[in-house]
């Protein structure tokens, strides 16, 4: 059992999501129903309410519309982009996880995707990033990309899913990976990054750098991100992808006494 102060519990009829939990970096609070959101054989996410904070997969299964859940499978997205398997008659903390998307798919579908030249297949309908870069082993030197043909091949970032259920075989190659840096505003000041996702520990040593100070806390808030919401509060433990140029963060420092 969980035990949370009675300042974090919800009321009966609020709602708690995951998504904005999972992105402000802090533990789901004690209530009756749950917002996540829910894919059945794709990655096209819809939100669904869960009235059990510890539900079984076939729970989640009914709480995505599928009633008949014989033959199919249940995943958690985990922050890294890998698969969590979810047992259909096994309780999911849905408080103590972290976890905000999951996906479901009957076992008998088939994936089937090129790496390197070489035809794989996939049991599952997405991959992660994390995925295909542990299985073309690349250098520190190189990347993945999703070959785009007639246009230019795509970066794959190792924490983002790619969708394996569009008609045809996707193709992945591997190159150099490419210099690339990202241009984000800090209280008012311009700081390079050289990764699309930042965390809210590297904005704060952006904003104070080496703070050692004892009794200090932090807060901010971001706009004109490039996940979505685009603006919103971020926590510790949390991360945003930031656009190429212009994602705006705010951060404030307080000293307790």
């Amino acid at each position: 059992m969980i035990n949370e102060s009675k300042n974090n519990d919800l009321e009966s009829d609020e709602i708690e999501d995951l998504e904005v939990c999972a992105r402000e970096g802090r533990k789901p609070r004690v209530g009756q129903r749950y917002r996540a959101l829910f894919a059945n054989g794709d990655l096209r996410f819809n939100a669904i309410v869960i009235d059990d904070p510890v539900p079984l997969g076939r729970q989640i299964l009914a709480s995505g519309g599928v009633d008949e859940v014989h033959g199919y499978s249940l995943f958690a997205i985990l922050k890294s982009g890998d698969f969590e398997d979810v047992r259909l008659d096994e309780p999911f903390d849905l408080r103590a996880r972290g976890v905000e998307r999951f996906v479901a798919f009957q076992t008998d579908s088939d994936y089937k995707l090129t790496l390197r030249g070489d035809q794989l297949r996939w049991g599952k309908p997405a991959i992660s990033g994390a995925a295909l870069y542990k299985l073309a082993k690349v250098a520190d030197d190189e990347a993945v990309f999703l070959e785009v043909r007639g246009g230019q091949d795509r970066l794959t970032e190792p924490n983002e899913l790619i969708d394996l259920t569009d008609p045809g075989i996707e193709r992945f190659v591997v190159a150099p990976k490419p210099a690339s840096t990202f241009e984000i505003i800090v209280n008012s000041r311009p700081r390079v990054v050289d990764s699309q996702y930042v965390t809210f520990e590297q904005v704060v040593q952006l904003a104070y750098p080496n703070c050692n100070e004892p009794n200090v806390t932090f807060s901010m808030t971001y706009r004109h991100a490039a996940s979505k919401p685009h603006a919103g509060e971020l926590g510790p433990g949390g991360s945003v992808q930031v656009k190429t140029k212009g994602t705006i963060f705010n951060v404030t420092k307080t000293v307790q006494s």
